[in-house]
């Protein structure tokens, strides 16, 4: 059984995977998001590959292979339907349920985590919009657009956000910017790196940085009388 080191590192150079199209993910930012030495990053990656669990390149960085991909998946289902389940059945807020996640996600059985899996109904994404693999190692990782890049005046709705920092999270469900809300972007001002939100279910508009924009993923509202094609 792999120890809660193995499972980290392959967990995140997966999350890295994803964000960069499956592209080499280097040593010293797996390191860094891991917040550990680069050395130390570095030795552990050896012993991934020597395990069979990742490719390395020196000097270029690292890729799972099927069977490490396969585990990290495994792992990151773990964490997001233990972070649904406190969420939903343990009534804790989303913004403090990422680190639980993070120790629950080594500990629990196969035998619990299919109940919770049922208990929850199936889900197919964690309390931020993120993507639940099933248990077959099948994700739906969709492409969505951002706040900073989506359409002007259209109406919105979130479906994800990128960042488990707690104090930002705090920060939109205080503003209603939650997955299931629905926003109109008015304008974008790059001078002042802002965007400008309008938030329906409130019937205000809200400041946003570009960084923070970036983080909200959306998806268009089909209008209402409107059909889907044949």
């Amino acid at each position: 059984m792999p120890t809660s080191t193995v499972e980290d590192y392959l967990k995140q150079i997966l999350l890295a995977q994803q964000r960069a199209a499956g592209k080499l993910v280097p040593t010293g930012q797996i390191a860094a998001e891991l917040k550990v030495a680069p050395g130390t990053a570095t030795a552990m990656v050896k012993t991934l590959a020597d395990s069979g669990l990742v490719e390395h390149q020196p000097y270029s960085g690292a890729r799972l292979t099927d069977s490490g991909r396969q585990l990290a998946l495994h792992v990151l289902r773990r964490h997001r339907l233990v972070e649904l389940f406190l969420v939903k059945v343990m009534g804790m807020d989303w913004s403090e349920v990422h680190g639980e996640a993070e120790q629950l996600e080594h500990v629990i059985s196969d035998r619990l985590l299919v109940r919770m899996d049922e208990m929850l109904g199936f889900p197919a994404v964690d309390p931020h919009g993120d993507p639940i693999p099933d248990a077959s190692g099948v994700v739906a990782d969709k492409q969505l657009p951002t706040l900073l890049a989506c359409a002007l005046d259209a109406s919105m709705q979130i479906e994800r956000v990128a960042d488990q920092d707690a104090a930002f999270l705090r920060f939109l469900d205080s503003q209603g910017l939650t997955p299931g809300s629905t926003v109109v972007v008015r304008g974008r001002e790059p001078a002042a790196e802002t965007v400008t939100i309008e938030v329906e279910e409130r019937g205000g508009q809200v400041s946003l940085s570009f960084a923070a924009a970036a983080k909200i993923m959306v998806a268009a509202l089909r209008e209402e009388g409107s059909q889907q094609e044949p």
